[in-house]
């Protein structure tokens, strides 16, 4: 990119970010997501780091927060409460290091801190007596919410008690600070934590908001934001927030990060328990990838971690650079959400000759991976988006789902951006696209078309289907190509002299898939119907209908009333299956298979005991079976 065209971006990105940060931070309202917002700013901060000169104070990067809320006393912070850089690998944590490491050389050892999603907030003790809570607010200045903090149990009203008695001090030298410097906590003593709402409590609060017939809320994190801004204290102690304290403004000759956390604890104020020192850049890597992992568990959101350098001489030393700390950074969890451009569509056939739009995308991570590919289902999909080759897009892709387009942020448009509509011929055999009446989708008109062959095939030969192993996409092309298959009927027939002599193939590798071939042939009946890939017709329908007929002769026989009147099948997916077995060419490969030594089992799925009538869900993976097998077993 050039510095040209870099300006317009950066100016763009500057006006997106700033009034989805009003709207947040000062109005509690969301648009999109944190972690979608994150990857607008990430991106600002790259290219301001890109080309320095372009960095502006009005940017988003050099601020940090909304305006206060006018309904409470402004209150100036002894100390500014700076911004986090963010960070979302293990590799930009590295550079992080590496250039700390030019200013200030030293063998450093770390504390890893879960960044918890709530509101940051400051303590003031006088005397050992809880005197003043106040927002973050801008940084600089913030609201006194003392009323509304004193509501939560999990702060201390008072500390001085917990400093004459000993079974609250840590060992070692966290204890001996505490004594050594009690003159100075029972003076001016100030604190920093962080106000959270649990899950719990979040899901509690909008059962009791349905219940009244009111909005639910966002996330728990605009509850405790808007909790701490009531003007009723009454109404922040119904919600029961917590606050986690994370630092001590006040020096009391602490010289560890680690230290700071034993005081907090042996002052009575609640700490995470999870946050935990790091001895070298290793045990932060095992840290964030554990905690990566476990999060789910926590009673809390959190979007990543805080890493600190734990020795507080060295955080002195390096200071600040604009408004973020030095010493420490903010790692991002690898997000279910994150922007990105599109580069282009690209538009695939399926197996029923079904055109999918696909956008091409900029690379960029989601939820642990780098994706580079999104679906777009249809134009009615692309429409409703109004998404242009060239759009800033919200990309989300939750665990193993095909990354999605959530929306576009048409703000970031340059005017260069072009809009796309589905071709009227065949992207692969080049014959007339046509549109079924009723339906949103494009279809390739010509019924031998290579993609829904290779499809067709692909699909019968799948895990949920005839499950061969060592068939896979690349495999079947090249088959077809080679002209040793055509239907899936023909697999059936390849001996090891047809495989040998190919490309990627040797007779090892011949006699396996031969092998892993033959295996295939005793099917069970719902997997058999699954697998010839008729229209509407998925797994469930292909266990419904196995387990009415129990046999493929007598389903092969099925008139469109009795197909119609199964509980399970509606009126459209009825005719669909009526019309297959109906169709010529059908009757043709069902024949083949049968021929071909094909073994339909017919096996009862859908069993009376005591899991009948039950929805399970599955996810995640199981050491001893896979979840398609776990599936089986429920249902058996």
């Amino acid at each position: 990119m050039d510095k040209k065209a870099a300006r317009q971006r950066i100016e763009k990105l500057k006006k997106e970010i700033e009034r989805h940060r009003y709207l947040y931070h000062v109005l509690d309202k969301q648009e999109i997501s944190a972690a979608a917002l994150d990857s607008l700013k990430h991106e600002l901060y790259r290219l301001e780091q890109q080309f320095p000169d372009l960095t502006t104070a009005d940017s988003p990067t050099q601020r940090i927060g909304g305006a206060p809320l006018s309904q409470f006393k402004k209150v100036r912070h002894s100390r500014p409460i700076l911004s986090l850089e963010d960070v979302f690998s293990f590799e930009e944590l590295k550079e992080w290091v590496e250039k700390n490491q030019k200013l200030v050389q030293s063998a450093y050892d770390y504390y890893g801190e879960l960044k918890m999603d709530g509101l940051t907030v400051v303590l003031t003790y006088e005397n050992g007596v809880f005197v003043r809570g106040a927002t973050r607010g801008d940084g600089a200045m913030g609201e006194d919410v003392t009323q509304n903090l004193k509501t939560i149990e999990s702060i201390p009203l008072e500390i001085n008690s917990k400093i004459q008695d000993t079974s609250y001090l840590p060992t070692g030298e966290a204890g001996k600070k505490i004594t050594n410097h009690k003159s100075q906590i029972t003076k001016v003593f100030e604190v920093r934590g962080e106000v959270v709402m649990t899950k719990k409590v979040f899901q509690e609060i909008n059962q009791e908001q349905e219940k009244l017939g009111e909005a639910k809320f966002a996330n728990p994190r605009n509850v405790a934001a808007g909790s701490i801004r009531q003007l009723d204290p009454k109404i922040t102690a119904k919600r029961k927030l917590e606050c986690f304290a994370f630092e001590i403004i006040t020096d009391i000759g602490q010289k560890t990060h680690d230290q700071v956390h034993q005081i907090l604890k042996a002052l009575g104020f609640k700490t995470n328990r999870h946050n935990e020192p790091c001895p070298d850049l290793e045990a932060v890597k095992g840290y964030l990838a554990s905690w990566e992992k476990e999060r789910d568990k926590l009673d809390y959101q959190t979007d990543g971690a805080v890493v600190l350098i734990n020795d507080i001489a060295v955080q002195k030393k390096l200071g600040s650079v604009g408004k973020a700390e030095r010493w420490m950074v903010a790692y991002k969890f690898p997000a279910e959400q994150a922007t990105t451009a599109v580069l282009g569509i690209k538009v695939q056939v399926g197996r029923t000759g079904a055109l999918t739009p696909v956008a091409v995308l900029q690379p960029v991570r989601v939820a642990g991976s780098t994706v580079s590919r999104a679906t777009l289902h249809n134009q009615d999909e692309i429409d409703r988006l109004d998404l242009r080759i060239g759009d800033t897009v919200i990309v989300q892709k939750a665990g193993d789902v095909i990354p999605d387009i959530v929306r576009t942020l048409p703000a970031l448009r340059t005017g260069k951006e072009k809009k796309f509509k589905m071709p009227s011929k065949c992207p692969v055999c080049h014959s007339p696209v046509k549109k079924l009446e009723g339906e949103v989708n494009y279809y390739c008109s010509n019924p031998k078309c290579f993609a829904k062959e290779k499809e067709k095939i692909i699909h019968f030969v799948s895990r949920r289907a005839f499950n061969i192993d060592g068939l896979g996409e690349k495999i079947v092309e090249q088959l077809i190509n080679e002209g040793l298959i055509s239907s899936p009927a023909d697999l059936f027939k390849l001996t090891e002299g047809d495989l040998s002599p190919l490309e990627r193939f040797g007779d090892k590798s011949a006699k396996n898939l031969v092998a892993a071939i033959v295996a295939a042939k005793k099917i069970e009946l719902y997997k058999f119907i699954y697998a010839l890939g008729i229209r509407h017709t998925g797994e469930e329908t292909a266990i419904a209908l196995a387990n009415h007929f129990g046999t493929l002769e007598k389903l092969r026989r099925a008139t469109l009333g009795e197909l119609d009147n199964l509980p399970d099948i509606g009126g459209v997916m009825a005719k669909s299956i009526y019309e297959y077995f109906q169709d010529k060419a059908s009757q043709r490969l069902l024949d083949e298979l049968l021929e071909a030594g094909v073994k339909v089992a017919s096996v009862k799925i859908a069993g009376q005991g005591k899991l009948a009538g039950q929805t399970f869900v599955l996810t995640g993976t199981l050491d001893s079976l896979s979840r398609d097998s776990a599936k089986d077993k429920i249902r058996r």
